[in-house]
């Protein structure tokens, strides 16, 4: 038994399987693999999610961010009251259109420059709002698998298919028995 066991741990080492060993040079174990990218995932959400988390905004946060909504509808309101007074009071509004057609041409662009700029900040902000929500939601997914796992283990599976017999059937004189054993 001397000369067997020395052979084995000259050919697989002392305590470990140089076969697996040996086999992980070529070929990726799958189970590791898996756990390295698990652990990834939670480190890329948690480091997200702290990137994009912050205090819950006050009243003055609250109250400015409503301010900043209000360019958008007056801009389009304004617009579409500048079409109605146009067709109710067709001199008024010329005598309107007569004034900014004294505008230079530059005062022009830069009113177009603070638009444009004024909406590409609040997209971008709003963007970026909506991918911290999406962090959050992403980083309590592992928490939701945890608790469907924990739930499917309450389930009794190995009785589900005996209890589940189809009362059209023909009786069946084993399973009565086996019942009556129970």
């Amino acid at each position: 038994m001397g000369l067997i066991g020395t052979v084995f741990s000259w050919l697989f080492g002392d305590g470990r399987n140089a076969i697996r060993e040996t086999a992980e040079v070529f070929v990726e174990n799958a189970e590791a693999a898996s756990s390295r990218d698990a652990a990834l995932r939670a480190a890329v959400l948690a480091q997200f999610a702290g990137e994009f988390d912050r205090p819950r905004r006050g009243l003055f946060d609250r109250a400015i961010d409503a301010i900043n909504r209000l360019p958008r509808p007056a801009l389009a309101l304004g617009t579409l009251g500048l079409f109605v007074s146009a067709m109710v009071a067709p001199i008024w509004f010329a005598e309107r259109m007569q004034g900014i057609a004294l505008v230079p041409e530059p005062l022009w662009w830069l009113l177009g420059a603070i638009i444009s700029f004024y909406f590409g900040a609040r997209h971008q902000a709003k963007g970026q709002d909506f991918q911290r929500s999406i962090a959050r939601t992403v980083a309590r997914a592992p928490a939701v698998a945890g608790n469907l796992r924990a739930l499917r283990a309450l389930q009794p599976d190995d009785l589900a298919p005996l209890d589940a017999v189809d009362a059209s059937a023909a009786p069946n004189p084993a399973l009565a028995d086996w019942r009556s054993g129970r």
